[in-house]
């Protein structure tokens, strides 16, 4: 039986570069994006240099009833999907009595309602064949409450912490959910967001390559969480240790624009 693995937000950054490593691995492919032309794009270029399968699905995620479509897609297919790696996500940021309430609004709806529909969906089937892995997108936001990005610090926050309370009741069953953590990363992301130009995206930024690696490590692994990144590692654990007055302190001076 072929291997099969689930991606959303496959056409840029992180989710790419997940779905080349997968590939690589002899994964056949389904991938999720809004952009039906470059999913397609994406699609031609992975079949045709790892000959795999690659199925698509162009839907936008923010769409009400989204996951049940995507879910519905893949059982028309006939596929049962081993990996699903929930990478969907954009960023709102700045200051909060500033920022866009409907950009907030589909943050929450992206990162926690979606992640948690795509889980209770494809759960059930992969504890019925006693193996699955479920990837969920953190960063160093689910451990640190951060000024200037308060709302999608705390959508990042329910990821890890719904994620781990899960995959503690899956245990014995063959099935894991790993919340991958990472920090400042080479991607659109931090364009798209507005905040390219900050401290934060200009110390020690991870390739998106460098960041699936380790994520794909991590879930074969088992692992409950990863934070990727020495720097990274050592942001988190000063969170744990240092006075929150202090870490806002910080965290507000990363987030300036140079």
């Amino acid at each position: 039986m072929n291997k099969i693995a689930l991606i959303t937000g496959t056409t840029s950054g992180i989710g790419k570069a997940f779905a080349e490593k997968l590939a690589c691995e002899k994964y056949d492919l389904i991938l999720v994006s809004r952009n039906e032309q470059k999913l397609a794009d994406q699609a031609n270029k992975l079949s045709s240099e790892y000959g795999i399968n690659v199925h698509k699905i162009a839907i936008d995620l923010l769409e009400d009833g989204a996951a049940k479509k995507v879910f519905a897609a893949v059982q028309k297919l006939g596929l049962n999907v081993q990996l699903l790696i929930n990478n969907a996500g954009f960023n709102e940021c700045g200051v909060f009595l500033e920022t866009d309430l409907k950009n907030e609004i589909d943050m929450i709806r992206l990162h926690a309602i979606c992640t948690t529909e795509m889980m209770k969906l494809f759960l059930p089937e992969m504890v019925n064949n006693q193996y699955g892995r479920i990837l969920n997108l953190g960063s160093t936001g689910s451990f640190i409450p951060c000024p200037y990005d308060a709302v999608y610090a705390a959508t990042k926050a329910y990821i890890l912490s719904v994620s781990k309370g899960i995959n503690a009741e899956l245990k014995g069953t063959g099935v894991s959910i790993t919340t991958l953590c990472p920090g400042s990363t080479k991607t659109e992301f931090a364009y798209k967001a507005g905040i390219e130009k900050t401290l934060l995206f200009s110390i020690f930024p991870m390739s998106p390559e460098f960041v699936a690696k380790i994520g794909y490590k991590a879930l074969m692994k088992k692992k409950t969480f990863v934070v990727v990144g020495v720097y990274n590692k050592l942001q988190v654990l000063s969170a744990k240790i240092l006075p929150s007055g202090i870490i806002n302190a910080l965290t507000k001076i990363m987030f300036k624009k140079n």
